[in-house]
C-alpha cells in the first residue's frame, strides 16, 4: 500500500534533494518510493509495476542507485533516531534470525569455473529493535533497528557481533547510541564468546542455557563453575524480535528474496523498516 500523508511528511525531509547529474531532474520521490514498496509489498516483476508508476525501469534504478550510496539506510536509521529522541526507546534489544528463500532466477549466474551457481539459494537476514512498542493488544508495528545479511547455512552465533556492530542511534547532540542496556536472546546465541563480548562492553545479557551446555556444566562437577545469571522475566520481552519478523515477512518481496545482489536485498528491508518507522 502507499505511503500516507503522514508517513510521507516523516520521509521527505530525509530523502536528497540535489538530482544525480547536473541539469538532471528527479522524478516525483513521492511516486517512486511508492512503486518501489508495492513491488516489496506484493513481490510483483518489475514490468509488472502499474502504469500510475510510470517507466518501471526508472524506479528499478533509483532502488539501485540508493542502495548503493546508503540513502535507504540513511533514512532508516534517521526515522529511528527521531523515535528515539521523541518516544525514548527502552533499550532492551532482542536479536534473532530468520531464513529467506530465494527461487533459482534470484541466485545469479554459474561462476566461471566452477560449474556452480553464485551464492547461495536463501539468504539470512538478522533483525533486531528495541522494546519499546505497546503492549500486543495495540497490534502496533514493529521496527527493526539493524541487519545483516549471511549465507542461509551461517549460524546465528558468528553473526552477532556484525549485528551489535551496525547497531548505531544519532542523537541531537553527543556521539550515536550504539550500546542498549541489556541483550536478550535464545539459545542459539549462547555461547562463550558472546557472553564475554557483552559484559566487556557493559551490556547485560538474557540468554538461556541449552540443555547440552548445561548438562556439560554438571558433569565437570565444581570445575564446571556457576552458571550465568538469566533474568526469566526480562527474557518474555524477547517475543517482539519474533513478531517484528512476522511484520517484514508480510511483505511478500521480503518474505521471499526475488532480488539478485544482496544490497538491493538489504535495501528492501530498510525500506520495509522505513515504511514501519513513519507509521508510529
Amino acid at each position: 500500500m502507499p505511503s500516507t500523508d503522514v508517513q510521507w511528511a516523516r520521509i521527505e525531509p530525509l530523502l536528497p534533494d540535489r538530482a544525480p547529474r547536473r541539469g538532471g531532474r528527479w522524478r516525483d520521490h513521492r511516486v517512486v518510493i511508492d512503486a518501489i514498496a508495492v513491488k516489496f509489498q506484493t513481490g510483483t516483476q518489475w514490468v509488472h509495476l502499474p502504469e500510475k508508476y510510470g517507466n518501471w525501469r526508472g524506479v528499478c534504478n533509483r532502488l539501485r542507485m540508493w542502495a548503493v550510496d546508503g540513502t535507504w539506510e540513511r533514512v532508516f536509521t534517521a526515522l529511528m533516531a527521531q523515535a528515539d529522541a521523541d518516544e525514548g526507546l527502552t533499550w532492551a534489544v532482542s536479536v534473532d534470525s530468520t531464513v529467506v528463500r530465494a527461487p533459482r532466477h534470484a541466485v545469479g549466474p554459474a561462476k566461471r569455473g566452477s560449474g556452480r551457481r553464485a551464492g547461495r539459494p536463501r539468504h539470512r537476514p538478522v533483525p533486531r529493535r528495541t522494546d519499546h512498542e505497546d503492549p500486543p493488544r495495540r497490534r502496533r508495528p514493529l521496527p527493526s533497528l539493524a541487519f545483516v545479511l549471511t549465507a542461509g547455512q551461517a549460524g546465528d552465533t558468528p553473526a552477532f557481533e556484525a549485528v551489535m556492530a551496525r547497531l548505531s542511534a544519532p542523537r541531537r547532540r553527543g556521539r550515536p547510541r550504539t550500546r542498549p542496556d541489556v541483550v536478550l536472546a535464545d539459545t542459539a546465541y549462547s555461547s562463550r564468546a558472546i557472553r564475554d563480548h557483552l559484559p566487556n562492553r557493559g551490556i547485560r545479557a538474557v540468554i538461556p542455557v541449552p540443555a547440552g551446555q548445561r548438562g556439560h556444566r554438571l558433569r565437570r562437577g565444581s570445575r564446571g563453575g556457576r552458571p550465568p545469571a538469566f533474568g526469566r522475566e526480562a527474557y518474555k520481552q524477547r517475543n517482539t524480535v519474533e513478531r517484528c519478523i512476522n511484520c517484514l515477512k508480510q511483505w511478500r518481496g521480503i518474505a521471499t528474496r526475488y532480488e539478485k545482489t544482496a544490497t538491493v536485498c538489504l535495501a528492501g528491508l530498510h525500506i520495509a523498516g522505513v515504511f514501519l518507522w513513519s507509521a508510529r
